[in-house]
């Protein structure tokens, strides 16, 4: 049975101390094959990032989230408020990807895909290992006093993430504003557009907080992601996990001697050297089984086999596997819940395609005048007020736009100059418009109207509307 002590890291984090304050985390300088395929995958990613809102589809932004003007671009698609439906959608078919990957694959997004980590250990972490030095000379420069060599060296690793901080943050104002709205103001200079040089301030000082300070805080405290794996994670799921059968076996981990048979001697192959603790960025023991802390780096997957070739052991003893497989040596399956989720996937994603393909470039909507009936014309011609309102989610403005009556014999007159006007691209165009139809065509006191709307002799879009009658007592 397991010692309280050993079990005293169920009652804290790994970045507190015993009296509850911040522990700093100094994680050795990782090194591996892992590492490497995450360096590349975090490159890629980071080019992504920095190259998104500057990429254009028909004239789109490739990816833009302008909540102010409630314009979204995803891929290149265009979303208005209109849309919003898709964008629903959209973000659950994101939101049911990560589930599935995190029931088959624990925080496999955390360690490799998630903006915070690739930042935090590809960008600043590489920073501080070429200015301060791997994690020995980090922990003695922190305790170094004030001289010198620690003002010069502090000085430019703050100034280097101020730097990339103020970069992140342009960048992320593109994904706000629009890309040509930043480079428009950048070039207008920071006191033409005051308002918005305060926001870029504020959100490089959010980003040089958590990137310079709290760091590792992010994912262990702030991030809810974490919470999730215990509702998503069972025995089935392949994380990052220490092989306790083959490490501890029948009487534990035990420091390593040379020419020593750890096997006649029942301990298992963990030679408790601290170096799959030293290499973790949250500062946690794997060897405690899956924790909060833990996002699937595989930092320490790089650093124990590194000592497993080193004392010629065979190497995973810190692997991917599923406690499953560690107990029973059971292989991976595809299990009904891992089913269950790809099927919900798989008809949500195929559900925002159709509607994808079904949307028009144009949406026209015809409302009727509040607080209006009909009125009665010459000839016996009913007239009803209506507004319109058509939307242009096209890059490219549309002219010679008319309107168009279906099945009814009728007139469309549009309150304007010009019977005939154009929709800005990716703006719109609203006005007034008086429908007249003969009495003799109505059937009842409420009519349903088809509105087919042109662009020259083009059908773009139709709408429906209600027009109203006399009352018929046939």
């Amino acid at each position: 049975m397991e010692t309280p002590q050993n079990e005293s890291f169920r009652d804290t984090i790994g970045t507190l101390t015993e009296e509850g304050k911040r522990k700093w985390v100094f994680p050795k300088k990782p090194s591996g094959k892992f590492y490497d395929y995450r360096k590349w995958v975090s490159y890629g990613l980071l080019a992504f990032f920095l190259l998104a809102p500057f990429i254009k589809i028909n004239g789109n932004q490739f990816l833009m989230f302008n909540i102010l003007e409630r314009r979204f671009n995803i891929f290149g698609f265009p979303f208005w408020p209109q849309d919003f439906h898709l964008f629903v959608i959209s973000m659950l078919i994101g939101v049911i990807f990560i589930a599935l990957f995190t029931v088959a694959f624990g925080r496999i997004f955390c360690g490799w895909i998630c903006p915070q980590t690739i930042f935090m250990e590809m960008v600043f972490r590489r920073i501080e290992y070429w200015i301060d030095g791997d994690r020995g000379a980090q922990m003695r420069l922190d305790r170094q006093e004030w001289n010198a060599e620690k003002i010069r060296k502090r000085a430019v690793k703050w100034f280097l993430f101020l730097v990339i901080s103020f970069v992140i943050a342009n960048v992320f104002l593109a994904y706000l504003i629009g890309s040509d709205k930043l480079i428009t103001y950048i070039t207008d200079g920071p006191m033409v557009h005051a308002s918005t040089f305060i926001s870029l301030a504020i959100f490089t000082a959010v980003f040089y907080f958590v990137f310079a300070w709290f760091r590792e805080q992010v994912c262990i405290i702030a991030c809810p992601y974490g919470r999730l794996q215990g509702v998503l994670l069972d025995n089935k799921s392949i994380v990052v996990a220490y092989d306790h059968k083959r490490g501890e076996a029948e009487n534990g981990r035990k420091k390593f001697r040379k020419n020593e048979d750890r096997e006649a001697l029942g301990h298992g192959d963990c030679i408790d050297c601290f170096q799959c603790v030293n290499v973790c960025p949250t500062g946690i023991d794997i060897r405690n089984g899956t924790q909060l802390e833990c996002i699937n780096c595989t930092a320490c997957i790089d650093e124990c086999d590194h000592i497993m070739e080193s004392i010629n052991l065979p190497k995973g003893l810190i692997r991917y596997a599923s406690e499953e497989n560690i107990e029973n040596k059971k292989k991976f399956e595809f299990t009904p819940r891992l089913k269950g989720y790809s099927a919900v996937l798989l008809i949500l994603t195929g559900l925002l395609i159709g509607m994808l393909m079904l949307r028009n470039d144009v949406e026209a909507r015809v409302l009727r005048l509040p607080g209006q009936l009909f009125e009665h014309k010459d000839d016996n011609i009913i007239s009803n007020v209506f507004t319109y309102k058509l939307i242009n989610k096209t890059t490219k403005e549309i002219s010679e736009i008319n309107f168009k009556l279906r099945s009814y014999k009728g007139i469309i007159k549009v309150v304007s100059a010009e019977d005939r006007f154009t929709v800005p691209s990716q703006g719109l165009a609203e006005g007034t418009m008086f429908i007249e139809i003969p009495q003799s065509e109505l059937g009842s006191d409420k009519n349903k109207l088809m509105i087919e709307v042109y662009s020259d002799d083009d059908l773009i879009e139709t709408t429906s509307v209600n027009f109203l009658g006399p009352r018929s007592y046939k």
